[in-house]
């Protein structure tokens, strides 16, 4: 028995130090954490595509008012003889020389000179559009900076929710055995020593939790991050003091109106938009380009053609435009009314956001110093109960509800302290300035 008990302990450490040589551990600043996380972004990378389409679809608009050049060239065969039939005068109609290949080709070249504007107006509107690309993905950068930030500070949050377990748990087990002494002596009843017990178990059964919370924190850091799921991360709380002091809400109601990048985004979509309206405007008028041609045909036997070079002006009018009515057009104007539209509506949630936010952080810091003097106020009626428990003053029930109750008030404390430095950064992203270093 004694070498099977002495196996299988030396198979737990051993399988200990297995997993902790398995899973690494990376110390992280939040700022650290939130450059990893945009560089792993599986969002900025579906934004990085939409960008180089937009920019593809720009180059296309640019290539519509270059030159358009074709060369064509063709060889063949006349298997039977054709019948060919002159009219020229003086020149035999009948007969002819026999006729069995023909090999022609030609360049033709065509230069825009007018389009009434819808070279022009696709070029800008797609510059629009690349520019809408981009400050979007400005703005998915933002929010993962700030889901970032969240799963830090749960992951900090449940750290510290474990350190305060810990300790109180090596506090009540070393209680424990002091009561349990003081039984063995007749000094204090075993009822007493059980109800001690249980708050270990307590404790414990908290501390489980905790862990568990944290475990789950961890993997969804490690995910959002793109590490390994193994990894475990080692959070730096000097965040929880990065909050400063919150100005008026005007302040950051006028801030997010001038940096919030979906707005910003929404506003050259609807640019883009007018100008496709006066692109389809343009359809109704005619096009105007340069042209010019060069053919050479060869026929032996019969005819040569080199050097027919032509020059000169195209002109194209859609004459149907007179009794169809403009759908592009149509199309157009409802995609301006939509835009428009959406834009009082994000307006309106940028108000509201900010203004929600912006009372979530006060309220955030107000917390903290009723947490503060509550944990004050539970740590000295712990000393106290200790006190009058010691000296026979006070009941067992009494001591481990005050021991229960300092325990909820100090991890209340760092709870409220790293809520409140969430909620600021909730805040600068609404007013979309929070910063990504």
């Amino acid at each position: 028995m004694k070498r099977m008990n002495n196996s299988v302990i030396a198979l737990a450490l051993f399988a200990g130090f297995a997993n902790m040589h398995a899973q690494e551990k990376k110390m992280l600043t939040l700022d650290e954490a939130v450059q990893l996380g945009i560089r792993n972004s599986k969002s900025l990378k579906i934004d990085a595509a939409n960008i180089e389409g937009a920019t593809a679809d720009l180059l296309e608009a640019k290539n519509r008012q270059l030159p358009e050049l074709t060369v064509s060239g063709s060889y063949l065969y006349l298997p039977l003889k054709p019948n060919i039939n002159l009219k020229l005068p003086g020149v035999s109609g009948e007969g002819g020389p026999e006729v069995h290949q023909v090999a022609y080709g030609s360049a033709n070249i065509s230069v825009p000179i007018y389009s009434g504007g819808r070279i022009k107006y696709g070029i800008e509107s797609a510059k629009y559009l690349v520019e809408a690309s981009r400050l979007s993905t400005e703005n998915d950068k933002i929010s993962i900076a700030y889901n970032v930030a969240q799963a830090y500070n749960n992951l900090f949050k449940a750290n510290q929710s474990i350190k305060v377990l810990e300790e109180n748990l090596s506090a009540s087990q070393k209680r424990d055995e002091t009561f349990l002494k003081l039984e063995n002596n007749g000094l204090i009843a075993r009822n007493d020593r059980l109800k001690a017990n249980l708050q270990t178990l307590n404790i414990e059964l908290q501390l489980l939790e905790a862990r568990n919370n944290y475990n789950i924190a961890n993997i969804n850091m490690d995910l959002l991050l793109g590490l390994p799921e193994a990894t475990e991360i080692e959070v730096d709380q000097n965040y929880i003091e990065e909050a400063e002091e919150v100005k008026a809400v005007d302040f950051y109601l006028n801030t997010a109106r001038e940096n919030r990048k979906d707005l910003q985004a929404l506003e050259k979509q609807r640019q883009a938009a007018a100008l496709g309206t006066k692109s389809a405007k343009a359809e109704n008028l005619p096009s105007i380009a340069f042209t010019g041609g060069y053919v050479a045909a060869d026929i032996p036997k019969f005819l040569t053609i080199y050097n027919a070079v032509n020059v000169g002006v195209g002109i194209s009018y859609n004459l149907s435009n007179l009794w169809k009515e403009n759908s592009s057009l149509r199309q157009s104007q409802a995609r301006e009314m939509q835009l428009s539209a959406n834009n009082e509506l994000l307006n309106d949630n940028i108000k509201l956001d900010v203004n929600r936010e912006y009372q979530n952080t006060d309220y955030s810091k107000k917390r903290i110093a009723v947490f503060e003097k509550s944990a004050e106020q539970a740590n000295e009626n712990y000393r106290i109960t200790k006190n009058k428990y010691d000296n026979g003053l006070a009941t067992m029930t009494e001591l481990l509800d005050a021991d229960a109750a300092q325990i909820a008030a100090n991890v209340g404390v760092i709870n409220a302290k790293a809520d409140a430095s969430l909620a600021y950064r909730k805040l600068l992203q609404t007013t979309g300035t929070l910063t990504i270093k």
